[in-house]
C-alpha cells in the first residue's frame, strides 16, 4: 500500500473519530456556558491539553523544525519565542482573565466601561487576528493535503481548503466549546505521541548520541559549522537584527493577547485550574519544542537539504513528513510508508483542531459581544445568543474559505506573525491597562485597540513584504518605506500610548468603585461568571 493511500485511509479516520467526538459533545450542550464555555468543568489538566493542541498549530509542527534543518541555530530562535511568551500569559493574564472575564476578552475589558464602544472594538480585533490565523492554517492545509497525497492542480487545492473549512463550521455549529476542546485534546495527543516516536527514532540513528547527530547535520547542510551557529539568517545587518527583534516581541507578547487562547481560560472552574492548565501548557509546549531540535537537526543531517531538495523547495514544510519516512525504512519501504502517513495524520488533525478554535472564538464574539450587547444592549437571551453565534460561524468560515482560495500563494509565516502582531499591538495594551491602572477608560481601551491594530496593518502594508522584489502581493511596484518584515518593535509600544493618551485625552471620570470590584474580582474570584456591568 502506497504512503498516499495510507495517508488517505488515516486522514478519513482522524475525520471520523473528530466527527464522532463532536456529535457526542453536542448533546451535552444546551446552555450559553455550554456553548462558549464548555460548561466550565475542564480540569486543569484538561484544559491545558487543549491550550496545547490550540497553540501547537501546523506552522509550529511542519514550520519550525523547516526552519531548523535549514537554518540551524537561527531556525530555532524563532521557536524560543512561542515558548517565551506562556510565561507572560502565566504571570499577566490567565488568573486575572479567568476571574474578571465570563465568555469573550471583551467581558473583562467593558467590565467597567461603557459596553458599545469597548465591545465593537474588541470584537472587530478578534475577528481580524483570527482571519489572519485561519489564512495561514487553511492556505497550510491547501498545501500540505496537496504535497503528501500526491495531488495536483489548483482545482484539487480549492476542494481541500473547502473541506478542511466545512469541517471547522460543522465543529463550532454542533459541538461547541465542548466538541471543540475534545478535538484538540484529541490533536495534543496524537501530536505529542507522533513527535516522541519521531524523536527516538532520530536519536537511535545516532545512538542516542545529540553530538554526533549535530555533526552530521552540520556536515550534511554544506554550510559547516557555521550552521550551528548564530548569523546564518538573523543578524546580516542592522535592519535584519532589528527584524528579528521585533518578531521576538510580537512573539513574546502575541500570545496573551490571541483572543483564542484568551477564551480557553473561561472553560475551567476555578483560577487555581487556570494556573493549572498553564503550567501544563507549558510543559507539554516546551517538551514539544525541545523535541523540534532534534527534528530539525535530524533532517538536515539525514535528509537533502540542499537547494533543490524536496526540504527546501517545500519552503521547509516537509522536513518532518520526510524524516518520519526516513526513520521508518525509507521511501518505498513499508515502515517508512506507515510513519508518513501517520506524520501527515497528525498535521491534517493539527490544522481542525486550529482553525476550529479560531472559528470558535470569533462566531463567540460576534454573538456575544456585537449581537447581545451592542445590538441587543444586554436584552438577548441565551437561546438567541447561541443561535447567532451558530449563523456566525457559518458566515466567518465562509469569509475564511473565501479568502483562502485566493491566498494560495502568500507566506504562511507572513500571516502568522502579522496574527501575533496584531493581537500584541492591540489585545494586549488594552487588556494589561485594564487591569492595572485605575484610571483607564473608555476612551483610551477603544484607542489601545483601534490604534495598535491600525499601527500595525498600516505598517505590514508599507513593508518589504507587501510590494517590492520580496512581496508577497506586488513585486512588479514598490511602495515600502518601512523597512522591517514585523513591525511589533514600532506597533507595541504604540498600542500602548494610544491608550494613555486616549485615557488622558477623557473627560469621563474614571470609574474607581468599578476598578476596585474588578481587582478585587480578579485577584479573588469573587463574583466570577457573573455579567456585571457599569
Amino acid at each position: 500500500m502506497s504512503s498516499e493511500t495510507l495517508s488517505t485511509i488515516l486522514f478519513l479516520v482522524v475525520v471520523a473519530v473528530t466527527i464522532g467526538i463532536t456529535f457526542w459533545a453536542s448533546r451535552n450542550t444546551k446552555s450559553a456556558a455550554d456553548y462558549y464555555a464548555g460548561g466550565r468543568n475542564f480540569s486543569g489538566f484538561q484544559n491545558g491539553l487543549a491550550i496545547s493542541g490550540d497553540y501547537m498549530s501546523a506552522a509550529s509542527f511542519l514550520g519550525i523544525s523547516g526552519a531548523i534543518a535549514l537554518s540551524g541555530y537561527d531556525g530555532f530562535l524563532y521557536s524560543i519565542g512561542f515558548l517565551v511568551a506562556w510565561l507572560i500569559a502565566l504571570l499577566l493574564v490567565a488568573e486575572l482573565l479567568r476571574n474578571s472575564g465570563r465568555y469573550t476578552m471583551a467581558d473583562q475589558l467593558a467590565y467597567r466601561m461603557r459596553q458599545r464602544p469597548v465591545r465593537t472594538a474588541a470584537a472587530t480585533s478578534t475577528v481580524v487576528v483570527s482571519i489572519f490565523y485561519l489564512l495561514a492554517q487553511m492556505v497550510g492545509a491547501g498545501a500540505l493535503v496537496t504535497l503528501l497525497l500526491g495531488i495536483e492542480g489548483e482545482w484539487a487545492i480549492r476542494l481541500t481548503i473547502i473541506a478542511v473549512g466545512l469541517l471547522m463550521i460543522f465543529y463550532v455549529v454542533v459541538g461547541g466549546m465542548k466538541g471543540t476542546t475534545w478535538v484538540q485534546i484529541v490533536k495534543a495527543v496524537l501530536l505529542m505521541t507522533g513527535t516522541v516516536l519521531i524523536t527516538v527514532l532520530v536519536l537511535a540513528k545516532f545512538d542516542f548520541n545529540i553530538s554526533d547527530m549535530l555533526g552530521a547535520a552540520a556536515s550534511n547542510s554544506g554550510k559547516g559549522d557555521a550552521f550551528l551557529e548564530p548569523g546564518l539568517k538573523y543578524g546580516i545587518d542592522l535592519t535584519s537584527r532589528l527584524d528579528f527583534l521585533s518578531l521576538g516581541l510580537a512573539l513574546v507578547l502575541g500570545t496573551a493577547g490571541l483572543p483564542h487562547i484568551l477564551i480557553r481560560f473561561y472553560t475551567v472552574p476555578t483560577a487555581r485550574d487556570a494556573r493549572t492548565s498553564v503550567n501544563w501548557a507549558i510543559g507539554l509546549i516546551g517538551s514539544f519544542y525541545l523535541m523540534t531540535l532534534v527534528l530539525g537537526f535530524g533532517a538536515a543531517a539525514l535528509l537533502d537539504v540542499g537547494p533543490t531538495g524536496d526540504v527546501a523547495t517545500s519552503g521547509g514544510n516537509l522536513a518532518s513528513p520526510l524524516l518520519a519516512e526516513e526513520v521508518g525504512g525509507g521511501a518505498g519501504s513499508n515502515g517508512g510508508a506507515i510513519l508518513l502517513a501517520f506524520i501527515a495524520a497528525v498535521a491534517f488533525a493539527t490544522i481542525l483542531a486550529v482553525v476550529a478554535g479560531l472559528t470558535l472564538t470569533s462566531a463567540s464574539s460576534v454573538a456575544h459581544d456585537l449581537y447581545a450587547n451592542v445590538i441587543k444592549k444586554g436584552r438577548a437571551t441565551e437561546q438567541d445568543e447561541v443561535k447567532v453565534a451558530r449563523f456566525a460561524a457559518f458566515g466567518i468560515g465562509g469569509v475564511a474559505i473565501v479568502l483562502s482560495i485566493f491566498a494560495q500563494d502568500l507566506n504562511i509565516a507572513f500571516l502568522v506573525a502579522l496574527a501575533f502582531a496584531v493581537a500584541a499591538s492591540g489585545n494586549l495594551p488594552a487588556l494589561v491597562l485594564n487591569l492595572f491602572w485605575k484610571r483607564f477608560n473608555t476612551r483610551g481601551a477603544t484607542w489601545a485597540i483601534y490604534g495598535g491594530l491600525i499601527t500595525c496593518v498600516g505598517l505590514v502594508f508599507f513593508s518589504p513584504t507587501v510590494s517590492g522584489p520580496t512581496g508577497v502581493f506586488w513585486t512588479s511596484v514598490d511602495f515600502s518605506w518601512f523597512p522591517l518584515a514585523n513591525p511589533g518593535i514600532i506597533s507595541i509600544p504604540a498600542g500602548f500610548l494610544f491608550g494613555i493618551l486616549g485615557t488622558l485625552t477623557s473627560r469621563e471620570p474614571a470609574a474607581e468603585e468599578a476598578y476596585t470590584e474588578l481587582e478585587v474580582r480578579a485577584l479573588t474570584g469573587a463574583g466570577a461568571e457573573q455579567a456585571v456591568q457599569h
